[in-house]
């Protein structure tokens, strides 16, 4: 009677193995199929977050280049209009030029008697 006891404990404890088995392959197959349904909703999304991103990131580079170029053009046209100042009035231009040295020295002279003080 103990043997056939025993026969019958481990079948129960067989039983119930198999069950909780199916019952983590069906958990664990239901959570494969979730995470599959998430990741294919994801995709698209991820998708165009990336292409937005590249937009902003392309107009922003045409935003610098466009800027840069404005820039380049503005110091070119300062630069010609400086040459021709020196050209028309080139005794004015020397003038102006050493009130402009003067006064830069003047103001490197107080700003190293301000830092010895």
């Amino acid at each position: 009677m103990a043997i056939h006891t025993g026969d019958q404990i481990a079948s129960v404890f067989d039983g119930a193995a198999k069950t909780a088995q199916h019952t983590v392959d069906g958990a664990l197959d239901s959570l494969s199929s979730k995470v599959d349904d998430i990741r294919s909703q994801a995709a698209p999304m991820i998708d165009s977050l990336s292409a937005q991103a590249g937009a902003a990131a392309r107009r922003g580079i045409d935003a610098v280049r466009d800027t840069s170029q404005q820039l380049r053009a503005r110091a070119v046209r300062a630069s010609d209009s400086t040459v021709a100042y020196v050209k028309d009035e080139p005794v004015k231009a020397v003038l102006l030029a050493a009130a402009t040295g003067a006064l830069l020295m003047g103001l490197v002279s107080l700003m190293r008697r301000s830092r010895q003080s």
